[in-house]
């Protein structure tokens, strides 16, 4: 990723149904691909994608003639097609990801269109006044698809923690607080492996 860049460089694939035009897009990635040097072992090979184009040709124009079960033979060899650029398109966006600076370039080098996808950035503990006075509103960053959430808070600088209720969800309402105090929050999530660490502390003033 390129320092500070709010999105990832990604390689687009927009293969069409129709023959003629998939075997043009098939055509010009193996052309961006052969000889290129940032792309030395591209898997499937060149040859075989190369082999995939001309089988696939071969048999829409066999669907012509409406020989019995040339359409079914075309079906195929376009399937095959269609995912072998697929697995070229994941092999040209593990160069690129190794690259970032240069991904936009090394995509477009392939033949391949080039989409931005906006990067999330990991969510932190944060504790923020509640909705009404004395409660405070903590959200912290998921631990797991299926994970609980243990909160704790104190009101003496840390020297005694008080459980409020779990949750299911990365987030909850700690009522019933003193108002016009600073209040610390601390959480853990509890995954199938067990309890994890207590979080670093946030504190808050309770309005």
């Amino acid at each position: 990723m390129v320092p500070n860049s709010p999105h990832r460089i990604v390689a687009s694939l927009k293969l069409p149904l129709n023959v003629s035009a998939l075997v043009t897009v098939a055509r010009n990635i193996v052309e961006g691909m052969t000889g290129n040097p940032a792309f030395p072992n591209p898997a499937p090979t060149l040859a075989q994608v190369s082999a995939s184009i001309t089988a696939l040709g071969t048999a829409e124009t066999a669907t012509l003639t409406r020989v019995k079960g040339s359409v079914a033979t075309r079906n195929t060899a376009r399937a095959t097609l269609r995912t072998q650029l697929e697995q070229l398109k994941s092999y040209v966006q593990t160069v690129a990801d190794a690259d970032p600076e240069h991904a936009a370039a090394l995509i477009q080098g392939a033949g391949m269109a080039v989409r931005k996808t906006p990067v999330r950035p990991p969510r932190v503990f944060d504790a923020t006044p509640g909705p009404v006075a004395g409660s405070v509103k903590l959200v912290a960053g998921a631990a797991a698809r299926r994970a609980a959430y243990e909160w704790e808070f104190s009101t003496d600088g840390g020297k005694t923690w008080v459980a409020a209720p779990p949750t299911l969800q990365a987030k909850t309402i700690v009522t019933g607080l003193p108002s016009g105090v600073i209040v610390q929050f601390r959480h853990r999530a509890v995954i199938k492996a067990g309890a994890q660490d207590w979080s670093t502390v946030v504190a808050v003033a309770v309005k």
